[in-house]
């Protein structure tokens, strides 16, 4: 019984022990388990530990080694942080120090970088729990490369916008135009330094303080519409003067505001001075002759001319249509307006380039139908637009070929000149010059060809002429043409015996036309000619000694004749028959007309000859020209003549030989009775002022041809139409007339028309006395 209580107890013992093993097992399973899963989180976790006992032994895991780098882990401390540590020297030795700061209870963390690799590991370290043993300590590596760098590009990010941020700070502290920001209530937070001054305040703490504010009017948010970017015009006074600003303000979110206001017064004032100038652009362009089309960016027409219009005959409710370029092109195309191509499409995408060819202008010449010549300018705009200029040079190019016909002609006949021609610059050199001038002076082609000086041309002029001296002169005639502009005229002599004149003279464009005469022949003929005037004199002087001889030679037996006719008509020979008393009364008149004859030559030659004497008579011409109307009144009476006397009282006096004068009146009278016709009037008017006397006898006769008006007063002349059985046979009258009214110091003229009559007008001089007393009085008849 005690062996089966024993057994049974042993049983009992046996079960509960092993029950208890099991359930021992089972807590060792799940403590296993439990190891099993904190090691697998340890080793997924981002922290690696190292346990380093008091003694300076390491615990670790591969894991760790494989993150330093190491194959495995040494036994020391002193090996993982010493010489061939794979951390940096540096930082191995303040790891060493900060472990054993650790052992005594100061924990630490430290950035450790690898000595090889770009790696960097944060250590974390402390005392050990206690059951690891006094003075252990527990180090904790993270690999934290990744973080060190995205930390690194955060740090560098941060510090550009640092410095961005101080960069526009200055800038804005800068600008030259108010800048501003408002917080979420609208109010002013923050102003630069061109806003203070604008609004003329002491600093930017005054301004935000005091919300001085930069326009007129007010910030105001009208339902949130202020959320919304705002560009306005608004005025403001700025530094006291009033003008147009720019206000443009940015929503921030719930930062506020940004704003800005930049002064466009100027701006506006230019705008508007632009549109000012387009528009007397435009205007001068309309009053152009030359035909001018814009065209914009778009290549529309935006502007053209009247000119353009016309020159190329387009409706203007065309061209008011604002037409494309290449519309415009075949528009023109179709009125007959465009010069004639093989390849139109080729020709018109040539011109379309226009618009880009860069800055420069396209120039071109169209040759239209109707030998129009139109000169083409084409000026790409900056704006990207064109300008076209259209100058129609028909007529241009029509007078410069008319010109240059005109200079063939001139170049021709200046060089076909018989005169030698030279053209002289205005600095003295030769520039034209025909072969007569270069034959004359025995030049060479060539050396004209190099335009010389005239300097350099005087010692060449010097040796082909008979003094050398002379070439000195031709130089100073062209300088006084080229500089002084004055014309001068010069002779001189050839070495081959030729004589020239010549002469310098200035013309319009500043230059000098030099020219040479050959007057040898003329020469040769003036010496013939003086001869001969010297001879023909000689003769005039001797027929003039030789009549006046003849007149008084004549006179002697002429006075017999008339004595001895005188004696016999008295009687003295005894009584007379009737017969022979006719004879003597026609002797006694052939005497008397001969000697008056006798004396008019005698009076004609010693006018002449300055022979002839004068008396100093004070005349009344009122006496005078009734004396000697009385002594034609008979001759006027023949022929039924109407005589009229008119004599005013401004004749007066004049001084002089009264039997001259009379005799030069009486001639002219007698002539103008002559030449009347029967039943004529012939009337003597004298009149004058108080410098002179005029007697003036005028006739309604057959009046004096033109040709014979300028031999009335030819010594010997008679015209044809004289008429009248006592007409002398040779003209003595007028011309005897003359000579004593020009020995007076007088002058007579001659008025005739044929069919009209003739007036001869006597005009003689008074002293000074006479001017003087000269009367103011009516006139009498």
């Amino acid at each position: 019984m005690s062996l089966a209580l024993f057994a049974g107890a042993w049983l009992a013992v046996a079960a509960w022990a092993t029950l208890r093993g099991r359930r021992r097992a089972a807590a060792g399973a799940r403590i296993i388990e439990e190891h099993a899963r904190f090691a697998a989180l340890l080793e997924s976790g981002p922290a690696v530990p190292l346990l380093i006992d008091g003694d300076g032994t390491l615990a670790g895991s591969d894991r760790l080694a494989g993150m330093l780098g190491l194959d495995r882990l040494p036994g020391l401390v002193a090996e993982l942080f010493g010489a061939e540590a794979p951390f940096a020297p540096e930082d191995a030795d303040a790891i060493r120090g900060q472990i054993a700061d650790a052992a005594s209870g100061a924990p630490f963390s430290v950035i450790a970088r690898a000595a090889q690799a770009p790696r960097v590991w944060r250590i974390d370290g402390a005392s050990a729990p206690p059951a690891f043993g006094s003075r252990a300590v527990l180090l904790w590596f993270t690999d934290v490369t990744e973080a060190e760098d995205r930390a690194a590009a955060l740090g560098h990010r941060l510090q550009r916008r640092s410095e961005a941020l101080e960069a526009l700070s200055r800038l804005i502290e800068a600008a030259p135009f108010p800048i501003w920001h408002r917080g979420p209530d609208l109010s002013l937070t923050m102003v630069n330094g061109a806003y203070v001054a604008a609004v003329e305040a002491e600093d930017a703490d005054a301004v935000v303080r005091e919300g001085i504010e930069l326009v007129d009017e007010p910030p105001r948010d009208l339902d949130g519409a202020f959320q919304a970017p705002s560009d306005r015009f608004v005025p403001a006074t700025i530094a006291g003067a009033r003008r147009m600003m720019r206000v443009v303000e940015v929503p921030l979110g719930n930062h506020g505001r940004a704003g800005y206001a930049i002064d466009v017064e100027d701006q506006e004032q230019a705008r508007a001075e632009l549109l000012r100038f387009e528009r007397a652009q435009r205007d001068m362009l309309d009053r152009l002759s030359a035909g001018v089309a814009q065209f914009g960016r778009d290549r529309g027409l935006i502007f053209f001319n009247q000119p353009f219009a016309r020159m190329f005959g387009l409706p203007a409710d065309f061209l008011a249509d604002r037409p494309e370029f290449d519309r415009l092109i075949d528009q023109m195309r179709e009125a007959g307006q465009l010069p004639e191509v093989r390849d139109y499409p080729e020709w018109k995408a040539e011109r379309r380039q226009w618009f880009t060819s860069g800055p420069g202008a396209d120039e071109e010449d169209w040759l239209l139908a109707g030998s129009r010549h139109v000169r083409v300018v084409a000026q790409p705009l900056p704006d990207g637009g064109l300008l076209l200029i259209f100058e129609d040079r028909t007529e241009q190019i029509q007078l410069a070929s008319a010109r240059d016909t005109l200079l063939r002609v001139r170049s021709a006949t200046f060089d076909n000149l018989f005169e030698a021609v030279a053209v002289f610059a205005s600095d003295g050199r030769l520039s034209l010059w025909n072969s007569r001038f270069r034959d004359l002076w025995g030049f060479e082609e060539e050396q004209l060809a190099a335009h010389p000086r005239v300097d350099a041309l005087t010692p060449h002029l010097a040796g082909r002429l008979k003094r050398a001296n002379h070439a000195g002169l031709v130089r100073e005639l062209v300088r006084s043409a080229t500089l002084e502009r004055k014309q001068r005229t010069g002779r001189v002599g050839l070495v081959d015996g030729r004589e020239f004149e010549f002469a310098a003279v200035p013309l319009p464009d500043g230059n000098a036309l030099f020219i040479m005469l050959d007057i040898t022949d003329s020469r040769k003929v003036e010496a013939a000619l003086r001869e001969r005037t010297a001879a023909l004199e000689e003769a005039d002087r001797l027929k003039t000694a030789f009549v006046s001889n003849m007149s008084y030679e004549l006179r002697t037996p002429l006075t017999s004749i008339g004595g001895f006719a005188e004696m016999l008509d008295g009687g003295y020979a005894g009584p007379l028959s009737d017969t022979a008393r006719d004879y003597v009364a026609a002797i006694l008149d052939s005497v008397g007309r001969l000697g008056a004859l006798i004396d008019n030559v005698l009076d004609l030659t010693q006018s002449e000859t300055g022979a002839l004497l004068l008396a100093e008579d004070e005349i009344e011409l009122a006496g005078l020209c009734d004396d000697v109307a009385a002594a034609e009144r008979e001759a006027a009476a023949r022929k039924s003549i109407d005589l009229a006397v008119e004599v005013d009282a401004s004749a007066g006096i004049v001084t002089g030989d009264t039997r001259r004068l009379a005799q030069a009146i009486g001639n002219v009278l007698a002539n103008a009775i002559a030449y009347v016709d029967e039943g004529g009037r012939v009337l003597l008017r004298a009149e004058g002022d108080r410098k002179a006397a005029r007697i003036i006898v005028s006739d309604n006769g057959r009046g004096i041809s033109a040709a014979d008006q300028q031999r009335v007063f030819d010594r010997f002349h008679r015209t044809a139409e004289v008429r009248g059985e006592n007409a002398p046979a040779i003209g003595l009258g007028l011309p005897l007339a003359k000579q004593f009214v020009e020995a007076h110091g007088g002058t007579i003229e001659l008025q005739s028309e044929p069919g009209q009559g003739t007036t001869v007008t006597i005009s003689l001089p008074r002293t000074a006395d006479q001017q003087a007393a000269h009367p103011a009085r009516g006139s009498r008849r």
